[in-house]
């Protein structure tokens, strides 16, 4: 259906411009048409996928193309597969469950809305674009409200961590436009359009050149994962933002990165990316068996999920590392499907998994708690017994229990990446018992042992918190217990990719 696309893009941006038309001291409608238009643009996001032929997932459909700047190569162009929809699905839901949490704000709401919306729609945009010019635009503009979320409605160091995403951010955007311009210059016709620059591959006789914006794509891309050692703003990032910020940061704009060496990098720069995916993965492991360390030390329950996702982002970083050592090679095509199909599927895994641990720290640090110090709880399970069965089912699809969503995703990470890259896969598992020690003695040390008196009276989660965190427990089970049609999808997207690679 044409229009669709720009239908789930715009909306969103629609209803800001709406939220500025009402008068700030009407909290109530302010909160209610964010949440209104944040559940239309699921419905079209769904629609969308409701429209996909699934018999050609693997190939962009719905595509809207409009010359932009036609002079110098750039067009409005949207499109959506198998890799692509389902993380726009992912995120129009997230935004829903992030504004309905956020009725619980008081400060500044007209602006705190009106910021969710304009990072919803570059967001989406990100995922959608097919030119890289405007790619690049909606990659810039998903930093600043992000950067205005933390710095004025975070934590009690907001400010620091506000400058310190945004810095780091910036210079691997940076970095990141010089390798597109790169790219551009050396395309006949030139162009910005992503479809027609991979089947044209500009810089394919120029190796260093090549290497240059691969490096250019790798500092961008890079930052955004994070993948070691560009992770050092994550941990304050995270923990100092604002649950929504968090569950956005940790939900959807870490997979940002992954999904741009995915789409771009790995299709359009094979031979350059092929040469450092040894090096990639090295960091990738690295990141995994350090934020399984350091997790592990932590006492703050949302530096704890933080430094988790170093962790998993590790294990999507080398599925995609193992998907360009190989994707030349027609032996290892197999393990390059798996590992890349279970990198996606744990792109989305940790953005449902994550998004909860994060809105369950945010009902314990912004309802009557008032703290996520792991230390100063004990025995809620006897007080608060459903936000405890939610925070241990997600522990537990965390940690990659079987028949949850977690576990699907890092099976297929390792099984396509041991074909790849044995020794380091191994030592990746490293991770993975990290991991479940970490979470174990979390949820030991939050639900179990005798009740500190101070909680005697906590309140379990009421209505509107179990609406929110309902739909993420059910996608964990559900895809947990049956992926087939959602890994089929994935798979069918990248097995175009990897075709494009050799």
């Amino acid at each position: 259906m044409t229009g669709v696309l720009s239908l789930v893009l715009w909306l969103p941006a629609a209803g800001a411009l709406v939220l500025l038309a009402v008068p700030r001291e009407r909290v109530a409608a302010l909160r209610v048409t964010a949440l209104a238009v944040a559940l239309l643009d699921l419905a079209a996001a769904v629609a969308a996928g409701a429209w996909i032929d699934p018999a050609r997932a693997g190939t962009l459909q719905l595509v809207e193309r409009v010359p932009w700047i036609p002079s110098i190569g750039i067009s409005y162009h949207l499109g959506a597969d198998g890799l692509s929809l389902p993380l726009v699905v992912l995120t129009a839901l997230l935004v829903v469950l992030c504004v309905a949490y956020s009725w619980r704000v008081e400060t500044r709401v007209k602006d705190y809305m009106i910021l969710l919306l304009l990072l919803h729609t570059g967001l989406i945009g990100v995922f959608l674009a097919q030119d890289l010019f405007l790619f690049y635009v909606f990659w810039e503009v998903s930093l600043v409200p992000m950067y205005f979320l933390i710095g004025i409605w975070g934590g009690p160091r907001r400010g620091y961590a506000a400058m310190k995403f945004f810095l780091y951010t910036l210079a691997g955007s940076l970095a990141m436009l010089l390798a597109i311009l790169v790219v551009y210059l050396h395309a006949t016709p030139r162009t910005f359009d992503l479809v027609e620059l991979v089947a044209r591959r500009p810089l394919a006789q120029n190796l260093p050149l090549a290497v240059l914006a691969f490096w250019g794509f790798f500092l961008g891309f890079g930052v955004k994962v994070p993948l070691f050692p560009f992770h050092t703003w994550l941990p304050d990032a995270y923990a100092e933002a604002p649950t929504a910020g968090s569950v956005l940061l940790a939900g959807v704009l870490s997979k940002l990165g992954a999904y741009g060496f995915i789409r771009i990098v790995l299709p359009l720069l094979p031979d350059a990316f092929r040469q450092f995916a040894g090096l990639t993965a090295v960091l990738a492991v690295i990141g995994a068996v350090y934020g399984g360390f350091v997790a592990l030390a932590q006492t703050d329950f949302k530096r704890m999920i933080a430094y988790s996702s170093v962790g998993h982002l590790g294990y999507v970083m080398l599925g995609v590392a193992a998907a360009a050592a190989a994707g030349g090679g027609a032996a290892l095509g197999d393990a390059a499907g798996k590992a890349l199909t279970g990198a996606t599927l744990q792109m989305l895994a940790h953005g449902i998994i994550t998004g909860a641990l994060f809105l369950v720290a945010g009902v314990l640090a912004d309802g009557q708690a008032r703290t996520g110090n792991l230390t100063e709880f004990g025995g809620l399970w006897a007080r608060v017994p459903v936000l405890s069965g939610v925070a241990v089912l997600a522990m537990l699809a965390s940690l990659g229990l079987p028949g949850l969503m977690g576990f699907v995703a890092e099976f297929l990470i390792f099984l396509g990446a041991y074909q790849v890259f044995p020794a380091l896969t191994v030592l990746a598992l490293v991770g993975v018992v990290l991991t479940v020690a970490y979470f174990l003695w979390a949820i030991y040390r939050l639900f179990f042992g005798p009740l500190n008196a101070r909680w005697a009276a906590l309140p379990d989660l009421d209505g509107r918190e179990r609406w929110v965190l309902a739909p993420l427990c059910g996608v964990m089970v559900v895809v947990g217990m049956y992926p087939g049609p959602l890994v089929a999808m994935i798979n069918a997207a990248v097995t175009n990719i990897l075709g494009l690679v050799r």
